[in-house]
C-alpha cells in the first residue's frame, strides 16, 4: 500500500491532535479523498516522518492525530547547493523538484549577466513561495523528511560575496571545462554548483566566479540545456561521491 506522505509546517508531537493546514487539508479531503480513520504520514523537515490517523473530515478542516515518530536516514552523506541560474517558467519547476529529489540541502536561484527572467520585489516573493512550495511536493514524493533550504534570488556578484569560507568545493558547469565529476575530492563541508541560465553564464560571470575560486567541471561532450545540464550533474555527483 503506498504511504501518502504531506508536508505540515506544524510542530508535531506523538499523541497530539491538530488540524492541518488549509492547503494540506484541502490536498487531503478534495484530492485525495481520504476519510476518518485512514492513516497518512506527516512531516515538517525536521528529519523524521510522523505516522498519522484521520480523526474527521470536514468541510474546512482536517484533523489528525500524531500516533509515532520515525526518523529517517535517507539524507546524502554529501551537502550540494546548486546555485541555479533562473530559468524560464516550467523549466524552473522542473529544476527545483528533480534537485531536491537528488538530495542538494540547498538551491540559490540566481540572477546572471544573460538572465532573461525579471522579478520585482512582488513577483520574486511569489516565485519563491512557489518554489518552496514545489520542493515540498517533492520531498512527499520522495520521502525525504528534510527540505531543502531556497533561498530568494539573487544576483551573481551579492551571492559571490555572502560565500562562506567553510571549504565546500566550488564548481560551475562550463563547456570548456577539462575537470570531470570522477576527479573531484569532497570535504566534509560537500560542494556548491554553479549552473547558468539558457543562455549560459557570461564572460562577466565567468570572470566572477574564477576570481571567487570555482573551478570549471565538464560533463561531455555535448552541451546540455539548462534544466538539464544541473540535474545530470547532481545525479552524478550523487553517484560517485554521495548517494552510490
Amino acid at each position: 500500500m503506498r504511504t501518502i506522505r504531506i508536508h505540515a509546517d506544524l510542530p508535531l508531537i506523538p499523541g497530539a491532535e491538530l488540524s492541518l493546514p488549509a492547503q494540506a487539508g484541502e490536498h487531503v479531503a478534495r484530492v485525495l479523498r481520504l476519510v476518518a480513520g485512514d492513516p497518512l504520514t506527516l512531516f515538517n523537515g525536521d528529519g523524521s516522518d510522523y505516522p498519522a490517523s484521520i480523526l474527521a473530515v470536514g468541510k474546512r478542516e482536517v484533523t489528525v492525530r500524531i500516533d509515532s515518530r520515525q526518523q529517517l536516514h535517507n539524507e546524502s552523506p554529501l551537502s550540494l547547493t546548486l546555485a541555479q541560474g533562473v530559468a524560464r517558467g516550467e523549466k524552473m519547476d522542473l529544476i527545483v523538484q528533480k534537485a531536491t529529489e537528488l538530495g542538494v540541502v540547498r538551491i540559490v536561484p540566481l540572477l546572471t549577466e544573460r538572465s532573461e527572467v525579471k522579478l520585482d520585489a512582488a513577483r520574486a516573493e511569489k516565485r519563491l513561495a512557489h518554489w518552496r512550495a514545489v520542493a515540498a511536493s517533492a520531498c512527499e514524493q520522495s520521502g525525504r523528511a528534510c527540505l531543502p533550504e531556497i533561498t530568494p534570488a539573487l544576483p551573481l556578484p551579492i551571492w559571490l560575496d555572502s560565500l562562506a569560507t567553510d571549504g565546500a568545493l566550488r564548481l560551475a558547469l562550463l563547456p570548456e571545462a577539462t575537470h570531470s565529476s570522477r576527479e573531484l575530492r569532497f570535504a566534509a563541508s560537500g560542494g556548491v554548483l554553479v549552473v547558468g541560465p539558457e543562455g549560459g553564464l557570461g564572460e562577466r560571470d565567468t570572470s566572477a566566479l574564477t576570481a571567487a575560486g570555482f573551478e570549471g567541471l565538464r560533463l561531455g561532450p555535448r552541451i546540455l540545456r539548462t534544466e538539464t545540464a544541473g540535474l545530470a550533474a547532481l545525479a552524478a555527483l550523487q553517484a560517485l561521491h554521495g548517494d552510490g
